[in-house]
């Protein structure tokens, strides 16, 4: 049960490869990735060896998971446990390599960019590290380079939610903690968000309320008509910012473009609302002060 090296001082490599089977779900507002990842490691158990001609040419056995030490294999921005049980066997093969597969859901937390929002692109990571065990005991390798990692993600990939697939890259890292320095294998899901929909659905009506009370000045003054016209355009778009905000993150760095667009087209609104107060209130007055000067004149 324990690190399977003839020496304690001697290092065990494990070879790790990820790759992505899935975007399930992104949540910007609480800042949440949902994958469903295909995990494979290898590494070399120096207590068991044999030749296959000497055992019927079996060059591999499948034992229960329990039955060997394997990598206490652990990810940094996992937020939630998987609730699926892990693969239950491991594969030893005859030079000592033992390979191990499993298939899990992935619920991390990821720093949401939403500056250019719903035009956006997000980089999620996925970092792989021991939870106890120094760099100088466990050291993590990747095996396969970006390209071929990024050109598998793409053959495997079921579903991408509203999110389309650019990339997947790894990098290896060596971080302290605590007291001494672990091996880390970083691994970055570059996805780019779909905007169609919210372009058809938040974009383009924020743009027709606009136009609708640009339009609103061929309305004609002497009426309440136009002022309750305006009142019911700014309200619609009163209505569009609050659905952003329950889209948006509130810890975001940086004041989103959307959000910029949103409220000049309310500002330009407003103006206009208060243009229209202006000269229907001048209109009141001026027909005011004309009164006494038809009554003046009646009389004479």
């Amino acid at each position: 049960m324990t690190r399977p090296v003839k020496h304690y001082k001697m290092t065990t490599w494990v070879y790790l490869q990820m790759a992505i089977y899935a975007i399930l779900d992104v949540r910007e507002l609480d800042q949440i990735f949902i994958s469903y990842v295909w995990i494979y490691m290898s590494w070399q158990n120096q207590h068991i060896m044999w030749k296959s001609e000497d055992f019927c040419g079996l060059d591999k056995v499948v034992v229960p998971l329990a039955t060997l030490w394997t990598p206490d294999l652990t990810i940094e921005e996992m937020t939630e446990k998987d609730k699926a049980p892990p693969s239950p066997y491991l594969t030893i093969l005859e030079n000592g390599e033992v390979e191990y597969r499993n298939d899990q859901v992935l619920v991390s937390t990821c720093k949401m960019q939403v500056y250019k929002f719903p035009f956006d692109i997000q980089r999620c990571t996925l970092s792989f590290k021991s939870a106890v065990y120094s760099d100088d005991e466990i050291k993590f390798e990747a095996i396969l380079d970006e390209s071929k990692i990024t050109e598998w993600s793409y053959d495997a990939m079921r579903t991408q939610s509203e999110w389309l697939f650019i990339n997947l890259t790894v990098n290896h890292k060596t971080v302290k903690s605590f007291d001494y320095n672990q091996s880390l294998i970083v691994y970055t899901i570059s996805m780019r968000r779909r905007s169609a929909l919210y372009i058809v659905n938040f974009l383009l009506p924020v743009l027709f309320f606009l136009c609708l009370d640009l339009a609103s000045f061929l309305i004609s003054d002497s009426g309440g008509e136009k002022l309750s016209f305006k009142v019911t355009v700014l309200l619609a778009v009163t209505v569009m910012q609050l659905l952003l905000n329950e889209i948006l993150p509130s810890s975001s760095d940086r004041i989103p473009l959307i959000a910029i667009y949103c409220i000049g087209s309310f500002s330009l609104m407003m103006l206009s609302l208060l243009e229209t107060i202006l000269v229907m209130y001048l209109i009141s007055k001026d027909s005011q002060d004309n009164e006494p000067l038809e009554d003046q004149s009646l009389s004479e």
